[in-house]
């Protein structure tokens, strides 16, 4: 999701009582690998030879970014010189309030201003299927289970101003694969299940697929989980609040066909606020899908057509027949010609009066292939405009050549975004710029594979302090939560 450059990024929405880090910038030209194999390209067709990965290769030797990565002794953890880390938790090592482990596949994570100069964080667990076949699921903490077949929900975790971790506890289990994700203006996490399980199902005693709200303030509130209906039940991936109109935009991932990008309207006289959602009936509001346009006024079928940034379609909604896809899934009730796809729609960040939206790539399943875009979509004007596109990585095994596959996604304080790399091969947390520039920030070292065939987890959960001095990230697999600090600068 984009990015941002306001410098005062501690300013407070007025009326919502959050804080908004930074503000989205332009992101107005492709990624450094993108336009250098269109470069590549452009010259081959005028008979030369350009070698575009040695072109990547200079990109990132530019004053872009922090400089090349340390490899970490401990094997965890690849920095810029002058950055650090600390491991906040650690799934099957650190322990929660309640004695039990904390949980594994770390994913979206949402910082909130806790009392005393401490940071609240909300953390998703991405844990599918059931819960009998978990090492380290979400305890089932009582009051707060909705499943308890399922091994999924979030944790919430202390810290201290010091940067020590104080406290964790359960915000809500027995949920199913609790993905990216969102954080409300109104200051509560709404955490999203990107799987639509059914009753009976890996022996789900209930429906899965729905959007829940937990509050990182008062635990009492979280009490009775309820799905909010009214969003839909289909693969939940991310939402976002659009803090004037009153609109919750949302990403499904999936494929088979690929996955759409919701608009969910509120009903007349309803206002948002904490607890507010789960007060609402099944069927409240309209649930729509988006449709694209071209500027030639031409039906797009999948964003995967745009392959140049500030590529802008207008978009039209339409109505989703059963939002609880009691017998088709939301994203098969629509024929070919209804609505606009896209494969692997991911994280998503409110910012400058709209939502930013990833495609974290795109392969067989999509009219053309590329390894990730991000989207601003605009409700005042009904635009959506790619911003920033990255092309097929040739070599995912280079350490901190190309980058590749964003998922989580965030604004930084310091100029542009920063996401977390899901894709092949190695994977990286990184920076755009506003002026379309990529640059490593970190490497994950922890290979969970073998040396024969090494592999690499995700990062996830990517998102700065409410101070902007550390930066929160996950790797996924085996659920670490890290917290790295150093000299952070603006970035152009």
């Amino acid at each position: 999701m984009p990015s941002t450059t306001r410098r005062d990024f501690a300013k407070t929405s007025a009326g919502a009582g959050i804080a908004l880090i930074g503000t989205a910038g332009v992101l107005s030209t492709a990624s450094s690998y993108a336009y250098a194999a269109e470069t590549a390209e452009d010259a081959k067709s005028r008979g030369q030879e350009i070698d575009s990965t040695e072109q990547v290769s200079q990109a990132h030797q530019s004053k872009t970014g922090y400089g090349p990565l340390i490899d970490d002794p401990k094997g965890l953890l690849a920095l810029p010189a002058g950055f650090s880390y600390k491991v906040v938790t650690h799934a099957g090592v650190t322990k929660m309030e309640s004695g039990e482990f904390t949980p594994n596949k770390h994913d979206g994570t949402a910082a909130f201003k806790g009392t005393r100069g401490s940071t609240l964080l909300v953390v998703n667990h991405e844990i599918r299927d059931n819960r009998a076949n978990t090492a380290f699921p979400v305890p089932l903490t009582p009051g707060l289970v909705y499943d308890p077949s399922a091994p999924g929900g979030c944790t919430v975790v202390e810290i201290s101003k010091d940067g020590e971790c104080v406290a964790e506890w359960v915000g809500i289990a027995g949920t199913q694969q609790n993905c990216a994700g969102g954080r409300s203006p109104w200051g509560t996490w709404l955490t999203c299940e990107e799987n639509s399980a059914k009753v009976g199902d890996a022996g789900m005693t209930k429906a899965h697929g729905y959007v829940f709200e937990v509050d990182p303030y008062d635990r009492r509130a979280n009490k009775n989980p309820k799905p909010i209906k009214a969003l839909g039940r289909y693969d939940h991936e991310a939402v976002v609040v659009d803090t004037k109109r009153g609109h919750l935009y949302l990403t499904e991932d999936a494929a088979g066909p690929n996955g759409l990008f919701y608009r969910w309207t509120p009903p007349k006289g309803f206002k948002h606020g904490r607890g507010k959602l789960r007060t609402l009936s099944d069927t409240a509001g309209v649930l729509e899908a988006f449709k694209c346009f071209d500027s030639k006024g031409q039906f797009v079928d999948d964003l995967s057509r745009a392959t140049k940034a500030g590529t802008s379609y207008s978009v039209k909604w339409v109505a989703v027949p059963d939002r609880d896809a009691k017998t088709v899934p939301t994203r098969q009730q629509f024929t070919g010609t209804q609505v606009t796809r896209a494969r692997k729609l991911e994280g998503m960040w409110w910012a400058d009066g709209g939502t930013y939206v990833v495609s974290s790539f795109a392969r067989e399943e999509s009219p053309v292939q590329h390894d990730g875009q991000v989207w601003f979509y605009d409700p005042a004007r009904g635009t959506l405009t790619l911003k920033l596109i990255l092309g097929v990585n040739p070599d995912p095994d280079a350490n901190d050549g190309v980058l590749d596959g964003p998922d989580n996604i965030t604004v930084s304080p310091y100029g542009g975004v920063i996401l977390a790399e899901d894709g092949e091969g190695i994977q990286h947390l990184f920076g755009a710029t506003e002026s379309g520039k990529t640059y490593p920030i970190a490497r994950n070292q922890l290979n969970d594979g073998t040396a024969e065939d090494p592999s690499y987890s995700e990062f996830a959960g990517v998102v700065f302090s409410p101070d902007g001095k550390t930066l929160y990230a996950s790797i996924q697999n085996p659920g670490i939560l890290l917290a790295i600090t150093g000299p952070w600068r603006y970035q152009r």
